[in-house]
């Protein structure tokens, strides 16, 4: 976890605790915390584990939310560095340095296989803290939630994908700020921001000199992600500031806290929208996803056909 967060006294890291301590843990006052981060290109000026790296700061701040309430504790687990939909694959560019994604089923199966194990331990709040924009992503992440309230009664949410969180037009950055940023899903503005407030030493100086990467809408930025010379951001990583992305993160933050709270109080969350439904409104989104599950599946080919020939069980 980030330096500037420390777990409170009922927080506790699964990692150091014994079979004896977690099975005194009280099932029905336990939250349980899954931070991932997927390892994805951010250009030239920001570090590949940039999603780890915020996730793990929400979920810092979330496990101690969930402590301050009368006789509950918090758990998190390891990060888990896996993900699916870099940002290359919206110039159709599968091979990008920086970039080491699972396909869409091994990261359903992944979060599955987790929900089984603490849904068998009798485990009933499970958070995944996944910040990450790709619909792909975020729809799986669904499935392996709904399968567990499905399937041991309790509530595993998917909290980056309840709903569309990456507009800049939130009323922190100046008008001028957002025209120059235009459409800023990665590596731009406010992911520059938001890294600039967490984890400033691994900021690039030079950010403060890049190239604007500008577009108005998702064909836009598909046609900029496929010049042969992009750099692997969008939008104006020059124009970041660490004052916005503090206060974009806390008013994140406080977000998550509302919403978690509103779980484990019995709110019922169905008829909030999801990211990846929204997202299915958008005809370039949509090509970007097809376009990427075809590259999934042809990398599974190359690997059942190498698995065949050494007589392994694919």
């Amino acid at each position: 976890m980030t330096s500037d967060c420390q777990p409170a006294p009922q927080v506790y890291r699964i990692a150091e605790l014994n079979a004896a301590q977690i099975r005194l843990l009280d099932r029905e006052k336990t939250a349980v915390f899954l931070p991932g981060g997927i390892l994805e290109e951010h250009g030239p000026y920001l570090p590949c584990f940039t999603d780890g790296y915020l996730n793990e700061w929400l979920t810092c701040r979330l496990a101690n939310a969930v402590a301050s309430r009368p006789g509950w504790t918090a758990v998190i687990f390891p990060t888990i560095p896996l993900g699916t939909g870099g940002a290359n694959e919206i110039g159709e560019k599968y091979s990008f340095p920086g970039t080491y994604t699972v396909r869409t089923s091994t990261l359903r199966a992944v979060f599955m296989d987790l929900a089984t194990e603490l849904g068998e331990q009798g485990f009933r709040w499970i958070f995944v803290m996944h910040l990450h924009g790709a619909p792909n992503h975020n729809r799986v992440l669904d499935q392996a939630c709904a399968y567990f309230n499905d399937m041991y009664m309790g509530k595993m949410v998917n909290l980056s994908g309840l709903e569309d969180l990456f507009p800049l037009d939130d009323g922190l950055l100046t008008i001028e700020d957002q025209q120059a940023a235009g459409l800023d899903p990665h590596a731009g503005t406010g992911e520059t921001s938001w890294i600039l407030a967490v984890q400033p030493g691994l900021v690039n100086p030079a950010y403060k000199n890049a190239i604007s990467q500008r577009g108005e809408s998702w064909v836009d930025l598909m046609r900029i992600a496929k010049d042969p010379d992009w750099p692997g951001y969008f939008s104006s990583p020059a124009n970041a500031n660490a004052s916005y992305g503090a206060a974009f993160m806390k008013k994140l933050a406080d977000m998550y806290i509302t919403v978690v709270n509103k779980v484990l109080d019995g709110e019922d969350l169905d008829s909030i929208p999801r990211y990846a439904e929204i997202m299915e409104g958008s005809a370039p989104n949509l090509e970007i996803d097809h376009s990427a599950l075809e590259e999934e599946a042809r990398r599974q080919r190359k690997q059942d056909e190498w698995l065949k020939k050494r007589g392994l069980r694919a």
